[in-house]
C-alpha cells in the first residue's frame, strides 16, 4: 500500500510564511506548558450516564457532571450506590469502604494481601496472599482459602513476571484471577517458575545493598508452567482445565461468557504462530476447540478486544489480522464463521458498540488514511459500511448506551481538540466545545505538518514535522528525529501535538517523527516483514529518512540527532552503530542491545529462539556493529530496570570501551524502566544540556534551568 501525503515538504514550507514573524512568540512558560497558550481547557468526556446524558469531567474543579444532550443542562454526577464500594489494601490487610461509611477491615494477617477484587454481586472479595488465592464472604466475614501450594516459585492467581509484562499487562498489577459474571466461580492461573532462570537485580542502597530476585525467562529459556483453574466462590476443590501443564505453551487473558456458563481460553504454542480458542466448562474443566488460527510469521496473543460476546448468547465478534490487515469477523459460539464484517487494505481499531436489534456494529478504524482514526457502522452481513465521523481528523469516540448518539473529541496537527455531538447516522447535532484559545491567531509558533518520506524501494513513510518558529527555508537547522520503532507500534498520527515541542521550535530545531514499514501503517503484511530480523527494515527506513532529511535545504547535514526509549533506545543505539554514516548524535533510554537478553514471549514472537535463528540474533544485535560507532551517543538506564535489564547497557558499554569509542552514560539509581521524582527533572535538564551544546552550540539559558526547578 502506498501513502499519498496531503502536504508535501515543499507545501509545508510554503505555509510557514514570514508574516508569522510579526506575531508574538510563546514565552518560556507557555512553550513549556506551564501556563495557557494556543489552547484553553476543554471538557473531558468520560462516558455516559444514560442514553440522554453524557458525563464530562472538569479537571479544574475535580468534578464530573451529567449533561443533557438536548438542553445542555448539567448537574453534578453522583455514582450509583452499587458502584460506590471500594476494596483496597492498607497496612498489608484488605479493607472495604462503602460510600461515606467507616472503613471495614476484612483481613488481619501478618502477610500482605494483594489485588482485592469485589465479585460482581458484591458478596465476595477475592485476593492473593503468599501466592495462594483467597476470598472473604462479606455477609458472614468467613475467609475462604482456595489453594494451598503457593511458594516462592508457585503462584496461584498471581502472575509470573513474563505474563505480567507481556501477556496480562502491567495494568493488572500481577492479578491473574477473574470473577464469573454470575459470581459463582473464580477462574485463575497457576504458575510454576521452578525451571525459569532467576535474574538478580542489585540495589546499591545502604551499606550492603540487596539483591532483588526475579524469575525472568530470556529468549530460549524455559518458560513458567501454567494451569487454568476454576473454583466455586463458596469454596470447593479446584477444577483444572483440560490442558497439559508440561506443554511449552502460552495462555492469553481469558473471557467469561455473559452468563458465566463457560470461559473462552486463549491457547498458543511456544512458537507463537498458532492460536486456538477453547470453550471450557468451569464445572468439569472439559474443553472444546472453537477457533484455530495459524500465520507464517506470528499471531498476536495480546490483541486488544480480540473477542466480544454478543448478548444473544449465540455469537461473538472476533478481531484478527490473519488477512494481512486487522478486521472483524462474526462467529457462532460453536466456532462457525458467519462472515467477515470488514475487509480491505485498512485496519480496524476498537469495537465501540453493537446494536443487536438492528444488527449493526459500530467501530473505529484507520481507513481513510492510516494516520487518522474514524468512526464507522456496518451491518452484520458486512454490507452498508458507512463512515460516521467527518473531515481530515483523528476521532476519539464515546457512544451512548442505546447507540443513538455519539460524542467525538477530534483534532489534527493543525487543529486543537474539539468536541461535537452527532447522531447514529453521522449527522451533526451540535458543537460542544473547542480548545482553541481566543488569541490563537495572534501567535507565531512552530507549526506541525504531515508529510511522507520515500523509502527508496516503494514505501512512502508517514511523518510529522514540527517546524521552527518563523521558519526560514534559506537557513539550515539541526534536526531531532524521535521514534519508538517497535513492531506494530507507530508514533505518527494526525492529531494535535500541544505545546510540547515549542521550546525547540523557538530555538530553531526541526522535530520529526517517522514510521517505518513495519509500524502498523501498512497493516500486518508490513509488520510481518520483521519476522526473524528485528532491526533490519526499521533501520533501512530510518536511514532512508535520515538521508532524505540531510538532503533538504533546511537541514544541517552535521546535526541529525535520533532519540527514543526502550525499543526506541535500541533503535537509537543501532542508528549510532549500524547507521552511523547517517546519524550524528543519539540519546538512548533503556535500550535493548542484544535480543537474547530480553524476555522470551516478546522476543521469540518476532525472532524465534536464539537456537533456531542464530544469524538473525547476531544481525539484530547492537554489539555486532559496535566497531562502526561514530558520532556521540548518550545512554540512560535505571539500575533496577526489571524489564530491559541494565545488563544490556553494560554489555554495550563494555564493547564500546574495548573498541576505544567515546560515548556518554547516565545511570539512574533505583530507576526501573523509567524514573520519577527528582530523577525526572535531572533527566530533563541533562537532555537540555546535550541538545543546547551539540545541536545549538550554546549553553542552556539560565531562565530555562530555573523554570524547570520551580
Amino acid at each position: 500500500m502506498k501513502f499519498q501525503s496531503f502536504l508535501t515538504a515543499a507545501a509545508c514550507i510554503c505555509l510557514l510564511t514570514p508574516g508569522f514573524a510579526q506575531k508574538k512568540r510563546l514565552d518560556l512558560q507557555q512553550s513549556l506548558g506551564e501556563k495557557p497558550s494556543l489552547t484553553k481547557n476543554i471538557r473531558s468526556i468520560v462516558g455516559w450516564e444514560s442514553a440522554g446524558r453524557y458525563l464530562e469531567s472538569d479537571m479544574r474543579l475535580r468534578k464530573v457532571y451529567a449533561v443533557d444532550i438536548a438542553s445542555g443542562e448539567k448537574r453534578e454526577y453522583v455514582a450509583p450506590p452499587s458502584s460506590d464500594v471500594e476494596v483496597f489494601v492498607k497496612e498489608k490487610d484488605v479493607f472495604l469502604q462503602k460510600g461515606q461509611q467507616p472503613e471495614r477491615r476484612l483481613t488481619n494477617n501478618p502477610a500482605e494481601e494483594k489485588n482485592p477484587t469485589l465479585s460482581p454481586d458484591g458478596r465476595y472479595v477475592a485476593f492473593t496472599r503468599d501466592n495462594d488465592l483467597y476470598a472473604v464472604d462479606l455477609e458472614s466475614g468467613r475467609e475462604i482459602r482456595y489453594t494451598n501450594d503457593g511458594t516462592d516459585v508457585i503462584y496461584n492467581g498471581y502472575a509470573s513476571w513474563v505474563y505480567f509484562e507481556e501477556i496480562l499487562g502491567r495494568a493488572t498489577r500481577y492479578r491473574a484471577f477473574w470473577w464469573s459474571p454470575d459470581s459463582k466461580h473464580l477462574a485463575f492461573m497457576r504458575f510454576d517458575d521452578t525451571k525459569v532462570p532467576m535474574f538478580p537485580i542489585y540495589n546499591s542502597t545502604g551499606q550492603h545493598g540487596f539483591t532483588e530476585k526475579t524469575r525472568y525467562p530470556k529468549a530460549g529459556d524455559p518458560n513458567p508452567g501454567v494451569r487454568v483453574g476454576f473454583v466455586a466462590a463458596a469454596g470447593a476443590p479446584v477444577v483444572w482445565a483440560d490442558f497439559n501443564e508440561q506443554d511449552d505453551q502460552y495462555f492469553g487473558t481469558p473471557y467469561w461468557s455473559y452468563d458465566g456458563s463457560s470461559m473462552m481460553v486463549q491457547w498458543m504454542n511456544r512458537g507463537q504462530d498458532n492460536l486456538k480458542f477453547y470453550s471450557v466448562d468451569p464445572k468439569s474443566g472439559k474443553k472444546r476447540e472453537i477457533y484455530d488460527e495459524k500465520q507464517p510469521s506470528w499471531v498476536d496473543l495480546d490483541f486488544d478486544g480480540r473477542i466480544t460476546y454478543l448478548e444473544d448468547k449465540k455469537h461473538f465478534i472476533l478481531k484478527s489480522d490473519r488477512s494481512g490487515w486487522a478486521h472483524f469477523y462474526l462467529y457462532t459460539l460453536e466456532g462457525k464463521m458467519i462472515n467477515a464484517l470488514t475487509a480491505g487494505k485498512w485496519q480496524v481499531k476498537d469495537l465501540i458498540h453493537v446494536d443487536e436489534t438492528r444488527k449493526q456494529v459500530f467501530f473505529t478504524a484507520r481507513k481513510e488514511r492510516s494516520v487518522n482514526t474514524d468512526f464507522y457502522r456496518v451491518d452484520y452481513d458486512g454490507k452498508n459500511l458507512k463512515r460516521l465521523s467527518f473531515g481530515d481528523y483523528t476521532h476519539k469516540i464515546a457512544m451512548a448506551p442505546d447507540g443513538r448518539h455519539f460524542l467525538t473529541t477530534y483534532s489534527n496537527v493543525a487543529t486543537p481538540p474539539r468536541i461535537a455531538l452527532l447522531d447514529s447516522e453521522g449527522k451533526l447535532i451540535k458543537d460542544i466545545d473547542d480548545s482553541k484559545a481566543d488569541d490563537f491567531d495572534s501567535y507565531s509558533y512552530g507549526r506541525t505538518t504531515m508529510i511522507t518520506i520515500p523509502s527508496g524501494d516503494g514505501y512512502n513513510l508517514p511523518a510529522t514535522v514540527t517546524w521552527p518558529t518563523d521558519f526560514d527555508s534559506t537557513r539550515r537547522y539541526p534536526v531531532v528525529f524521535s521514534m519508538y520503532g517497535g513492531p506494530n507500534a507507530g508514533s505518527v498520527s494526525n492529531t494535535w501535538k500541544g505545546t510540547g515541542g515549542q521550546l525547540w521550535a523557538n530555538e530553531g530545531v526541526v522535530q520529526i517523527t517517522v514510521d517505518h514499514r513495519a509500524s502498523g501503517q501498512f497493516g500486518k503484511a508490513g509488520v510481518a516483514l520483521m519476522h526473524r530480523n528485528l532491526g533490519k527494515w526499521e533501520m533501512f527506513d530510518y536511514m532512508a529518512a535520515g538521508r532524505w532529511i540531510k538532503a533538504q535545504s533546511w537541514a544541517d547535514p552535521a546535526k541529525l540527532l535520533i532519540t527514543g526509549h526502550s525499543y526506541g533506545g535500541y533503535m537509537t543505539c543501532m542508528a549510532l552503530t549500524y547507521g552511523a554514516d547517517v546519524f550524528d548524535f543519539g540519546y538512548a533510554g533503556a535500550p535493548v542491545t542484544s535480543w537474547e537478553l530480553y524476555d522470551s514471549h516478546y522476543t521469540e514472537r518476532f525472532m524465534d529462539t536464539p537456537q533456531e535463528n542464530p544469524e538473525g540474533y547476531k544481525n539484530a544485535s547492537v554489539l555486532t556493529w559496535a566497531d562502526k560507532y561514530k558520532g556521540l551517543l548518550r545512554i540512560m538506564h535505571g539500575d533496577m530496570d526489571d524489564n530491559v535489564h541494565m545488563q544490556n547497557t553494560i554489555q554495550l558499554v563494555d564493547k564500546l570501551q574495548n573498541e576505544g569509542k567515546h560515548f556518554e552514560l547516565m545511570i539512574y539509581p533505583g530507576g526501573r524502566h523509567g524514573w520519577g521524582g527528582v530523577k525526572t527533572l535531572h533527566d530533563r535538564l541533562e537532555r537540555y544540556r546535550f541538545y543546547y551544546e551539540h545541536l545549538l552550540g550554546k549553553p542552556v539559558p539560565a531562565a530555562l534551568l530555573k523554570a524547570r526547578r520551580n
